[in-house]
């Protein structure tokens, strides 16, 4: 099989119900480091939001399918931003894009309309939910049969 690559877009839409783990009292400040395969891109922080931040903002991603461990997963893990220590694991939500990316490559796109996964803290119990809506779309190949025998050019040419 011939490896593929694509362009995948990820627009963070909000998160609800986050808890808040202040110990003094004071709001969540959240933001969002999605990961897919060493890749890794970070939201704006919202402030003042608390536990029902509203981001709208679009990432992408660059593709490679087939991968070579098979791993298609999409990380996105909330974090509190702290001022004054290191910031707070909120929790985060796994997407597995497997099926996503072969429908993808069969149908030249693929989309997930924004909906709501499930965030897991580090007790894996359930903190929250996240909405995410996800694009995929294959790039065209850039080689032509020439390529594709060695320099020669079949043609069906028999004028």
């Amino acid at each position: 099989m011939t490896t593929v690559f694509g362009i995948m877009e990820v627009n963070l839409v909000s998160a609800r119900g986050l808890k808040n783990n202040e110990f003094w009292g004071g709001g969540i400040d959240p933001y969002v480091l999605i990961q897919y395969r060493g890749q890794e891109r970070k939201s704006s922080t919202i402030r003042g939001q608390g536990s029902k931040p509203e981001w709208n903002e679009k990432f992408t991603f660059k593709i490679e399918y087939p991968s070579v461990d098979g791993q298609y997963k999409l990380i996105l893990k909330l974090m509190d931003h702290d001022t004054f220590s290191s910031d707070d694991y909120l929790g985060e939500a796994t997407i597995y894009l497997k099926e996503f990316l072969e429908v993808g490559l069969e149908k030249g796109r693929a989309e997930i309309h924004p909906k709501k996964y499930s965030v897991v803290g580090s007790d894996q119990c359930y903190c929250g939910e996240i909405q995410v809506g996800i694009t995929f779309t294959p790039k065209k190949a850039t080689h032509d049969v020439e390529e594709e025998y060695g320099g020669w050019k079949e043609s069906n040419d028999y004028s």
